[in-house]
């Protein structure tokens, strides 16, 4: 072959970032072998930092007495129907605030003045409204996945390439046309990223909704593991909600892939 009809490689990724598999995992196998060595050695202290060894033991202690789904079920239950409602609501008053300037015009200040609230700081609030049941860590976690949703929802909504849009208006497309097949899709990139962000924050507060009025769950295991200092159970707790951010990003991610094949 000539060098005139040698191929040229793709360029067309930009500033793609290219997957590095295993490197995750290895970063983790290195802490986790530091910090062994280093409770071993006495180097770090056990009042401070208990063996890994010693937390995968309470691991599998959680796992033959069942211990482990009593916690995790509820939890997983309230995460997903808290952030399920937060999430939904969230989008779709995003998306109309987005859209159609009295609501952006009526919601916008709203909006702003909720963000900022620390939302355990209103717990005590959903306790009296809701009682001490599950309605009010329904109302906790939902309400403080609202507002990072809406918040990127008509950001994303507002980022969409006008261009595009002015492209279809001249093609004769209808409004529901432009909407379906522009913006949603546009805006779709923002909307998946502020999900992550929201349903980290859902987690944080599942964790405190639990450690008030709730027998099981995975915040009333790491209460009472710190009330009875029990190292060992506090990181199998701490380590079950890392497990469970990890699980939240990955699923966020498989749809990213699926939903947004159409990025180069």
């Amino acid at each position: 072959m000539s060098e005139l009809t040698k191929p040229v490689d793709f360029r067309g990724g930009g500033f793609a970032p290219k997957r590095r598999r295993g490197m995750g995992l290895l970063v983790f196998v290195l802490l986790i072998l530091l910090a062994e060595w280093g409770t071993r050695t006495g180097f770090i202290s056990n009042l401070t930092l208990p063996r890994p060894s010693d937390v995968v033991l309470t691991f599998v202690e959680l796992w033959d007495s069942g211990l482990l789904f009593k916690h995790l079920i509820p939890s997983l239950s309230r995460l997903a129907v808290g952030a399920t409602i937060g999430a939904s609501i969230g989008i779709a008053v995003g998306v109309m605030i987005g859209l159609f300037s009295y609501v952006r015009a009526g919601l916008v200040p709203l909006v702003a003045a909720l963000f900022p609230i620390p939302k355990i700081a209103l717990l005590p609030l959903f306790v009296i409204w809701f009682g001490i049941d599950e309605a009010s860590k329904f109302a906790l976690i939902a309400f403080g996945t609202f507002t990072p949703t809406v918040v990127a929802t008509y950001a994303a909504v507002d980022n969409v390439d006008r261009s595009l849009i002015r492209m279809g208006q001249s093609f004769g497309l209808t409004w529901w046309s432009i909407v379906r097949k522009i913006v949603l899709p546009g805006a779709m990139p923002g909307i998946l990223s502020g999900l992550r962000i929201s349903l980290a924050i859902a987690i944080i507060l599942l964790v405190a909704a639990e450690m008030l009025g709730a027998e099981y769950g995975i915040g009333a295991y790491i209460l009472e593991a710190g009330s009875l200092y029990d190292l060992e159970r506090l990181f199998a707790g701490v380590v079950i909600l890392s497990v469970l951010g990890v699980g939240v990003s990955t699923v966020i991610g498989a749809i990213e892939a699926r939903v947004l094949r159409w990025r180069v």
